[in-house]
């Protein structure tokens, strides 16, 4: 890491003093540090999801203004100023830092195999109504007269498109292997990403005046539903084996994996009402309702929505998650084992913001440098071991 870049860092972090806010306002002047500047947050505005770059400008003018003053501004009112949550901005800093710090450093037996384990794909299994089944992956294209794949997405026809007339509904299969995620539009124009370990079933052709119906067989779902004014009012439902979800155009994301003991629906955009049995509920924008397999209650909670969905963003969001969660999400989407070898390390609590394309060998060094000593990764083949 070179001088400048120590001092970008220890901006971000609120930690550069007097003369190293001068050297940055220095560097800022000519379009090379600006370079290196914008180098280092990149990942911000994918964090924040929103923000399309990062302001220079007003990075100088913060500068000018600690300079002017001679000494540090809060926290909170610089990052007020520069349009981001002070949270994200310090953990980032520190992530940076982290990062950048342990690839000067000796590699540890974490990085010795990078090429068993890569970052997952666009990629599943199409079951057609025969059951004859399709490899859908990039670069590979396919077609019938319903449906078409680039090998990013399936898309089917709308019904007005297609010129047969089914007497009996037929469905398709859809199938996320551990690795993969793709997306899926429906025959009403409903929009579905689909995550890895996931299997999704629905009709190749929705029946006028009746309720759309779709089927999360496991795995998790990120569905923008077609509204019913469209649709003549037919409303929407998705299945999971343990409840039912009533639609009405709008947006929310499932999680239902089959090894999970907890199943969570959570609303972004809309109302959806969630029956379990003979108990259901009504839930709002920035809601989600957990129920456990064995209970027919629904616990309801106000969470902040853009962590539950980062995926669809293509982005990691853990806030305070333990590591034993942390690693079920990354052995899904890069497609390995994990082994605990001592049950306390499952406790560990981490958070970080970090992109789904990155090594698997980065987030593992990162997660554990900021372990101070409790934690150490090692990859044997395909499977990550915890000592």
């Amino acid at each position: 890491m070179t001088k400048s870049e120590k001092i970008i860092v220890k901006f971000l972090n609120q930690e550069a003093n007097h003369s190293e806010l001068e050297k940055l306002e220095g560097l800022l002047k000519n379009e090379e540090g600006i370079q290196i500047f914008n180098s280092y947050v990149k990942t911000q505005y994918l964090s924040t999801l929103s923000m399309k770059e990062y302001d220079v400008n007003k990075a100088k003018e913060t500068i000018k203004t600690r300079l002017k003053n001679e000494k540090r501004i809060k926290r909170t009112n610089l990052y007020k100023r520069m349009g981001v949550a002070a949270s994200v901005m310090l953990m980032l800093g520190m992530a940076f830092y982290l990062l950048h710090t342990t690839n000067t450093v000796n590699r540890t037996e974490v990085q010795k195999q990078p090429q068993l384990i890569i970052a997952g794909t666009d990629k599943a299994i199409l079951t057609l109504e025969n059951g004859d089944e399709v490899a859908l992956e990039k670069g590979k294209k396919f077609e019938t007269g319903k449906v078409s794949s680039n090998g990013e997405e399936l898309v089917y026809a709308e019904k007005e498109q297609s010129d047969v007339v089914e007497k009996e509904q037929s469905y398709n299969y859809l199938t996320i292997p551990r690795g993969g995620q793709f997306f899926v539009q429906l025959s009403d124009g409903t929009e579905v990403w689909l995550n890895s370990e996931t299997k999704l079933k629905y009709p190749v052709t929705f029946k006028d005046g009746l309720t759309r119906k779709v089927e999360l067989l496991y795995g998790e779902a990120y569905f923008k539903v077609s509204p019913s004014k469209d649709h003549k009012g037919a409303a929407f439902n998705v299945l999971t084996k343990s409840q039912e979800i009533d639609v009405l155009g709008t947006e929310f994301n499932i999680k239902a994996y089959n090894n999970d003991q907890i199943m969570a629906t959570t609303l972004v955009e809309g109302k959806i009402r969630i029956k379990k049995g003979e108990v259901s509920e009504t839930l709002a924008p920035n809601q989600q309702a957990k129920i456990s397999h064995e209970s027919d209650n629904i616990d309801i909670q106000e969470i902040d929505v853009s962590q539950e969905i980062s995926w669809v963003k293509g982005l990691f969001s853990f806030n305070e998650k333990p590591l034993e969660e942390i690693l079920t999400v990354l052995s899904r989407w890069y497609d390995t084992e994990v082994i605990f070898e001592n049950a306390k390390q499952k406790k560990f609590v981490f958070t970080g913001i970090l992109e789904r394309t990155k090594a698997v060998e980065d987030i593992l060094n990162l997660i554990e440098a900021t372990s101070e000593g409790q934690l150490e990764f090692e990859i044997n083949d395909k499977t990550i071991y915890i000592k």
